[in-house]
This record gives C-alpha cells, sequence and structure tokens, in this order.
C-alpha cells in the first residue's frame, strides 16, 4: 500500500502540473523542440564558409553544390522553425525538418555513428509527435482515409515518435561497475520502458524531461566552454539536441500517450 500511495501521490504531482501549466506546455514544447534546428540555422549563417568548405572537401562536389547545401540547411531551417513557432503550415515545415535531418545524417556521416544517429532519431520522434499534435479532425494530410478510431495514423504517429524519443536516453547509459551508474542505468531503463509502451505515460515522461534537464546542463555547459575551442561548438550541438528531444517529452506530456498505449487500453478493461 506504501508504493501504491506514493504511486497516487507522484501522479497527483504530475496531473497538478499540467492543469497549472497546460496553456503554456505546447509553445513551451514547441521552442524546445526546434531549439536545435533554429540554433543550426544561426551557426549555419555564421560559419558559412567554413561549413561550406567542410561539405566541398568531404565530399569533393565543387563549390557551387556545397553552397546550395549550407543554404538549404540554413533557409530549411529558419524557415521551418518560424512556421511551427507561428502554427502555419507546421505539417510542411515538419517533412522539410524531416528532410534536413536525413541530409545531414548523409553528408555528414552520421549514419555510421550509431549515438549521433540513435539522437537524429530521437530527433525524428519529436518532429512525429508535433505532426500528431498539429493534426486536426477536420484537416489533415491524412484527409480522405476512411477513420480507424483508436487506430488512426495519428495515434500510430504517437507511437512511434515515444518510441523513437527514448533513443536518446539509450545514448546516456554509462555501462560501468560502480553502484551510481548501476542504478541510474536501472531507473533510467524503467522509465524508458514505461515511455515506450505507454503506462504511466505523463509521469514517467516528467520524470525524464526532469532528468534530462540535469543531465543536460552539468555535461553539456558549453557557456563555460570559451568560444574559440572546439568543445563549445561539441557540447553546444548535444545541448540543443537534448533540448529539442525535452520538448518532445513535454508533448508526450500535453498530449498523452495516444490510443496505442497501456494506458489507454487499461480505460477498456
Amino acid at each position: 500500500m506504501g508504493q501504491e500511495d506514493m504511486m497516487s501521490s507522484a501522479e497527483d504531482v504530475a496531473d497538478q502540473f499540467l492543469r497549472v501549466t497546460k496553456q503554456y506546455l505546447p509553445h513551451v514544447a514547441r521552442l524546445c523542440l526546434i531549439s536545435t534546428f533554429l540554433e543550426d540555422g544561426i551557426r549555419m549563417w555564421f560559419q558559412w564558409n567554413e561549413q561550406r568548405d567542410y561539405i566541398e572537401g568531404t565530399w569533393s562536389c565543387g563549390y557551387f553544390l556545397a553552397l546550395c547545401f549550407v543554404l538549404l540547411n540554413l533557409t530549411g531551417q529558419i524557415g521551418g522553425c518560424v512556421l511551427i513557432l507561428s502554427r502555419n503550415f507546421v505539417q510542411y515545415a515538419c517533412f522539410g525538418l524531416f528532410g534536413i535531418i536525413a541530409l545531414q545524417t548523409v553528408a555528414y556521416s552520421i549514419l555510421w555513428d550509431l549515438k549521433f544517429l540513435m539522437r537524429n532519431l530521437a530527433l525524428g520522434g519529436g518532429l512525429l509527435l508535433l505532426l500528431a499534435e498539429s493534426r486536426s479532425e477536420g484537416k489533415s494530410m491524412f484527409a480522405g482515409v476512411p477513420s480507424m478510431g483508436e487506430s488512426s495514423p495519428k495515434q500510430y504517429m504517437q507511437l512511434g515518435g515515444r518510441v523513437l524519443l527514448v533513443l536518446m536516453f539509450m545514448t546516456l547509459l554509462h555501462f560501468d561497475s560502480n553502484l551510481i551508474s548501476i542504478l541510474q542505468n536501472m531507473v533510467g531503463t524503467a522509465l524508458i520502458i514505461l515511455v515506450a509502451v505507454g503506462f504511466k505515460t505523463k509521469l514517467a515522461a516528467l520524470t525524464l524531461v526532469v532528468w534530462l534537464l540535469a543531465i543536460n546542463v552539468y555535461f553539456n555547459a558549453f557557456w563555460t566552454v570559451p568560444a574559440y575551442k572546439p568543445m563549445h561548438d561539441f557540447l553546444k550541438y548535444d545541448f540543443f539536441q537534448t533540448t529539442s528531444v525535452v520538448g518532445g517529452l513535454l508533448l508526450v506530456v500535453a498530449l498523452g500517450p495516444g490510443g496505442v498505449s497501456m494506458d489507454e487500453k487499461k480505460k477498456e478493461w
């Protein structure tokens, strides 16, 4: 009974948080979610020559194609962020950002780096949740598709988004033999599984938000490293990617797990 009371109290706190922040949470979630794209687009502007020279040198594609790559990244990311924040053509903006993720995965050879690939997939999960949030009953990108009730495309997008989001946490697991690392891995893995299957979803996602924010500020404090050092850009990249995943988790808290989840199935039992 003690454990049940503790869990019930924790869920009450999560529900209270959601009631207090429900008007602001989706906006904060969107801002966090697009932060990595916004930061990368601005970086493309200030590091225009460096980015162009890197692509030209790595792929031997010539000056013009390298220039087009940098321009596409800059306009695609900043333009997509503006559309998402203004809630105009959100679905098209999301598809554009999906394309940017795919393009960068190939261009920067992320496809062969498992850690960065999983983080990019987690970022794609956040965009899937944003697509689900923007999808309305009357006007949908799936217009003309018969309604399938609880198996609607929106709910499958929520499921896919949840599963992809948890990939971020798999890159944070430390396979050390000390007690603290083992404990962190056990707690983190349990929360990851809860979010993925959609059980106690809001509480688990909110707990992961707090945990990930703490890890992000502690390990990715780029502001403590001088701007001229390469580590500054590396930590900054990690910081904003992690912040985007936090935005995706906040969307899970705001939207709920959707129809394809244990929380929803419990209502039928």
